[in-house]
């Protein structure tokens, strides 16, 4: 099946070529003796007729310089956003296409081609939790570094798992479907309209976002040069079971609950047992794996109350650090880590992850639109997830060989402290992926993966969490030079006030014991 996929896949995008090369032919005819170039594209309109497999042109326009407007309400606060966001931009096409490769499929993509200047590259951007929308901010940005780019609503609108509810052929198109279709029509509208290639194909994403990255490098190792991943939900089913398990308790038993102020006792509690465990005393917990903290320290004392823990609330913060055993796989569903206690909620993991998890089950596991938490059951219900699921959105293939065969890149990223995706999850995966190639050094000549300490999901946190993966992925597919450390930032009051090498891991960023705690340039990284 995967073989006929490929073929599938191959005949595909050549037809999209053929068809794009058709178009940008017509559409690029000059006078004689007329240079055509990248600087001088085709008539953005000329791609309303581009003709592809499985597509239907929706639009193509020229957006002139700092004039898009997103869809959706207009009021003064969503025109001051645009305006922050949109506002700065160049002039570009706009092309939006309806892509149907099965009979239900309804897969809405945009593709935004710099008017000028564009920098011969293409960045496919991700999306997140179940969302089906098209992320004009992430092509925005994309957009402003030079890159054509692409989007996708993964085949559905809203931010729920209803649509797969007996759609079958919707299911995959969010799974993975629609990333390649959408990197094939993205590449044939930048062949035509530029009348060449891209010199380099880019994913960027986070969350759901790095779960599609994933996804990407392993079914799809053919579509793009780098990757970059964000605190990755790869293991989809295992992370919604992984917050049903916590949160079925804690609905039925209040008393078991942990409140902010109880969230903060544990987080100070974590703090004082492991933060100097990396050699410095920083606020964050710069190694939460090796960290030994026992709740335990925190029970009440017999008639005691206050600043402590019932036997319950014990027990709570314990199934929250916890990772079970798949019972069908062996694979451990990891639990939370040591450090992202300020994330936590009254149901223990965020609203999201419990949100996603119900969605998860209610519709794509049990199809059962009336499915509660409350009749969750771990031990079965994690293995019908995973089995229903089937790989199409778990993104769990540790055998990246081919991607790496071709030349890909990869470059993940998690926050330690995240409360959403548990971070262990990204370092139980690599060394599966070191299991599963044989040879660690070939692993980390294609693939790296950053620990941010103290960072929440995706960003924030009390630890540095602003960086730039994506000049880092850049230097690394186009010239050879792969990051032995990306320095993170953190900004207090519109100031920078710390900065912290983030290394690849298993190393860490280690003090030289001179200068700053707060300056990278203080600190090397090393093996534990």
């Amino acid at each position: 099946m995967r073989r006929l996929i490929t073929f599938i896949t191959a005949t595909a995008a050549a037809a999209a070529l053929a068809a794009a090369a058709t178009v940008a032919a017509t559409a690029n005819t000059a006078p004689e003796g007329a240079v055509q170039s990248a600087s001088a594209p085709a008539s953005c309109d000329s791609l309303a007729s581009l003709v592809l497999p499985n597509t239907t042109i929706t639009g193509a326009g020229l957006v002139e310089a700092g004039a898009f407007t997103p869809p959706g309400p207009q009021n003064d606060r969503a025109r001051a956003a645009a305006a922050r966001t949109y506002g700065g931009l160049p002039a570009f096409c706009r092309v939006e296409a309806t892509l149907a490769p099965s009979d239900d499929s309804d897969i809405k993509v945009e593709v935004w081609l710099p008017a000028a200047d564009w920098n011969g590259k293409y960045q496919a951007v991700g999306n997140g939790a179940f969302t089906g929308s098209i992320r004009h901010n992430s092509m925005a940005a994309a957009l402003a570094r030079g890159y054509a780019s692409s989007s996708t609503d993964t085949g559905h609108e809203g931010n729920t798992a209803s649509f797969g509810l007996g759609h079958p052929e919707k299911v995959i198109d969010f799974g993975w479907r629609s990333i390649e279709e959408m990197s094939v029509t993205a590449k044939a509208a930048i062949e035509a309209y530029y009348g060449e290639a891209p010199e380099y194909s880019y994913w960027n994403g986070c969350s759901a976002g790095g779960r599609q990255a994933m996804k990407a490098a392993q079914r799809l190792p053919e579509h793009f040069d780098g990757i970059i991943a964000g605190a990755p939900g790869n293991d989809w089913t295992g992370r919604a079971g992984g917050a049903l398990r916590v949160a079925k308790p804690l609905e039925a038993n209040e008393a078991a609950r942990l409140t902010a102020d109880l969230r903060e006792l544990v987080h100070g509690a974590v703090l004082e047992a492991c933060d100097a465990g990396d050699g410095v005393t920083d606020g964050v917990v710069g190694d939460p794996e090796r960290c030994g903290f026992d709740p335990a320290v925190l029970q009440c004392a017999d008639g005691q109350s206050g600043s402590c823990l019932s036997a319950a609330q014990v027990n709570t913060v314990r199934m929250l650090y916890s990772s079970p055993e798949n019972p069908r796989s062996g694979r451990p569903i990891t639990g939370l880590l040591p450090g992202s206690e300020l994330g936590w909620t009254d149901l223990g993991w965020t609203r999201s992850a419990r949100a996603t998890g119900l969605e998860q089950f209610r519709y794509l596991t049990f199809a059962d639109p009336e499915w509660t938490i409350d009749r969750f059951n771990f031990e079965t219900d994690i293995v019908a997830a995973e089995e229903v699921d089937n790989d199409t959105l778990n993104a769990l293939d540790p055998n990246l060989r081919p991607f790496f065969d071709r030349g890909g890149r990869l470059i993940s990223y998690h926050g330690w402290a995240d409360p959403q995706i548990s971070p262990a999850n990204a370092t139980q995966y690599y060394r599966r992926v070191v299991d599963a190639v044989g040879d660690a050094d070939t692993v980390h000549d294609h693939y790296r993966l950053f620990m941010a300490p103290g960072m929440g999901h995706c960003g924030g946190g009390a630890g540095p969490s602003r960086f730039d993966m994506l000049t880092a992925l850049e230097n690394w597919v186009e010239r050879g030079e792969a990051p032995d450390h990306i320095v993170a930032s953190r900004e207090r009051d519109g100031m920078v006030d710390r900065t912290r090498p983030l290394c690849p891991y298993p190393q860490q960023a280690v003090y030289t014991g001179t200068g700053s705690t707060d300056d990278a340039e203080n600190f090397v990284c090393r093996a534990p």
